[in-house]
């Protein structure tokens, strides 16, 4: 099954070298990205311009209280949160003409690095207890104006060290040195740890990720109880499943499956009545009856 995988996986990304050609990015032979940054990878693709739209939605540079300090959050461990927060970044330093710095404050649990193929080296850990300078905590990715804080040396007393005067006042330093900086900060689970309820307190705003079809109700109402509700974005539900004939059955999120949705010689933009054929099998598929009923808003969710 492993072996198999492997081969399907090998096949998938050799089926996107025209798109990452596209782009004409470059990356040093020492630094492997995770395959996971589909941004990156794939900005043509399907699961992009799902990044592409949340970043729409949730950043309007030139507006007055545009959130410039965001939180990604999930309830439990393994809802996605750091794809998540990885792609918003990636997405924001490509197309936004903005730098983006992705901060990773789980520090019981620290990978951010391992996304962009970069080591731990000092981190937010150590410049909190004295042992780092703020010089010291930036690291440059491959994709130009992102770079990112990664957590440092696992410490005692992570919620300490999160809600201290030195940390707001480290963020409000970041934030200041360029005007049209964005900062990602990648949480702790909410419902295992504390830090995300103290952290609620330094963002401008909070973006919830929810595992879709795996995530009870109660596990994200209880989560958005510890959070500051003001402060909520929204919410990203991950891994969808879509049943047409357009998008095909495929998972798309925590996993590494995802799919280009753009048109090439091989499969070329359908005319007329091969949009309307499209559009009726999407309207075959909409909920019906009571289908409905299984679907929460985010209000729901709050309740």
């Amino acid at each position: 099954m492993g072996k198999m995988f492997d081969a399907l996986q090998k096949v998938q990304r050799e089926k996107y070298v025209e798109t990452k050609d596209e782009v004409k990015k470059s990356i040093s032979d020492d630094i492997v990205l995770n395959d996971k940054v589909v941004s990156f990878f794939a900005p043509s693709s399907m699961v992009t311009e799902q990044f592409r739209r949340l970043r729409t939605l949730i950043i309007k540079p030139g507006v007055v209280n545009t959130p410039k300090i965001i939180m990604v959050a999930s309830a439990v461990s393994g809802e996605g949160k750091s794809l998540v927060a990885v792609n918003l970044a990636s997405i924001i330093a490509a197309e936004l003409n903005s730098y983006a710095l992705l901060v990773d404050c789980d520090l019981r649990n620290p990978s951010l690095t391992r996304w962009f193929g970069l080591q731990e080296k000092k981190g937010l850990s150590d410049y909190l207890t004295g042992k780092a300078e703020m010089q010291d905590l930036l690291m440059k990715t491959s994709i130009e104006k992102l770079s990112i804080i990664s957590g440092g040396s696992i410490q005692d007393n992570p919620v300490e060290l999160v809600g201290s005067n030195k940390m707001k006042t480290l963020i409000q330093d970041l934030k200041s040195k360029y005007e049209n900086r964005y900062i990602i900060i990648d949480s702790s689970p909410i419902l295992a740890t504390t830090e995300p309820s103290v952290l609620t307190e330094i963002v401008d705003g909070i973006i919830l990720v929810v595992k879709s079809g795996d995530t009870p109700r109660e596990t994200i109402q209880q989560a958005v109880r510890l959070l500051n509700k003001n402060k909520i974005l929204g919410v990203v539900l991950n891994n969808m499943q879509f049943k047409t004939k357009a998008l095909f059955q495929r998972y798309f999120g925590a996993n590494h499956q995802y799919y280009d949705y753009r048109y090439s010689k091989m499969h070329p933009e359908p005319g007329f009545w091969g949009k309307l054929s499209i559009l009726i099998d999407d309207i075959k598929n909409f909920p019906k009856n009571n289908d409905h009923k299984k679907t929460m808003t985010f209000e729901k969710f709050l309740a």
